[in-house]
């Protein structure tokens, strides 16, 4: 029997929403405050500390005793150099959350540096999922999960840059997706609480699906997504985005493949960049699975160790796109 997640589903629906007004708060200002790299070469922002912040913050005080695995620590705002940042991380934070203090701050941000792993409940935060876009101005989502002994029960995406109708670009945007295990998906706008349950598309011929892919060809191998897309027939062009907005539109139906081919064998995801948006699929009728045809491990700790890149899809070919991939990675 499905367990009732509601009170978690309530607090973290408020989480995601709060980071996704801070965002936008960011946007609109242009990034005042500035970027830095971090020592992979990512970039990070003034939101996405502040986001982790207000999202670790409010789900402590609903759940204290539930860590959270997440993105971002406060060492580069400890920095002397990045005073100005720090200063600004805080305001924006207190501008959603004023009844934190500096420190408050900066220990939610902290927070974020649970272990994962097989037992237990954890939450799994990106506070801003596809840095890139959101600094161009294009797709991102603020993603949370709940992992129960391994398991992603609870998901919530949070994109406020994406159309609630992808058949009208115009439409107004914000979309927040959400899903529960055994209790389905469902789509709601983030300026309004009503939702509608939402199901992947029933297509059942890979010639005419739709597939979309990772914007930047460092996250995915966008050759090798074009030679499998040849091997299934499939001739519309794909939708390239940032983050887990692809596993929403993948969910309501917008396209019907999502292909995450790794860029080199080494390449492992972490467990925040996959799992609200696995769940919300998986609750929408569809299909998630790494190249191999394997289901995604989430308790692994903060990475999916036993997994290489990803495959959604809506479930009615989905055994034919994982030979498809095989064939290709296989020659590479």
């Amino acid at each position: 029997m499905a367990m009732n997640y509601d009170l978690e589903r309530r607090a973290a629906v408020e989480a995601v929403i709060k980071a996704c007004r801070l965002c936008e708060m960011v946007q609109s200002a242009h990034f005042a405050g500035g970027v830095i790299g971090k020592e992979d070469g990512s970039p990070v922002t003034v939101a996405d500390f502040a986001a982790q912040a207000v999202v670790s913050a409010h789900l402590m005080a609903s759940f204290p005793d539930i860590p959270l695995a997440s993105e971002e620590d406060s060492r580069p705002l400890r920095q002397k150099d990045n005073a100005r940042l720090k200063q600004v991380v805080l305001d924006y934070a207190q501008s959603i959350s004023p009844h934190l203090s500096d420190s408050q701050v900066l220990e939610a941000i902290d927070r974020g540096d649970g272990e994962g792993g097989p037992k237990g409940r954890f939450w799994a935060l990106d506070p801003i999922d596809g840095t890139k876009g959101f600094l161009r101005g294009d797709q991102y989502a603020v993603a949370l999960a709940l992992i129960e002994d391994g398991r992603v029960v609870l998901g919530i995406l949070g994109c406020p840059n994406l159309p609630l109708n992808s058949n009208e670009p115009q439409s107004p945007r914000g979309a927040l997706f959400v899903a529960a295990e055994g209790q389905g998906a469902a789509m709601r706008s983030l300026e309004e609480p009503a939702e509608k349950k939402i199901q992947v598309t029933d297509l059942a011929d890979p010639a005419r699906a739709v597939f979309c892919e990772s914007f930047e060809s460092g996250h995915s191998s966008h050759d090798e997504s074009l030679r499998v897309a040849k091997l299934l027939g499939t001739k519309n062009p794909p939708i390239r985005m940032d983050s887990q907005s692809k596993y929403g539109i993948l969910a309501r139906g917008d396209a019907a493949i999502y292909l995450r081919l790794p860029t080199r064998k080494s390449y492992v995801e972490l467990i925040w960049d996959h799992a609200a948006g696995s769940i919300i699929v998986d609750e929408a009728g569809g299909k998630v699975a790494d190249i191999h045809g394997r289901p995604l491990d989430f308790s692994t700790g903060r990475w999916l160790n036993n997994n290489s890149g990803v495959i959604a899809s809506n479930g009615k070919f989905h055994d034919r796109i994982v030979d498809a991939v095989k064939s290709v990675i296989g020659k590479e």
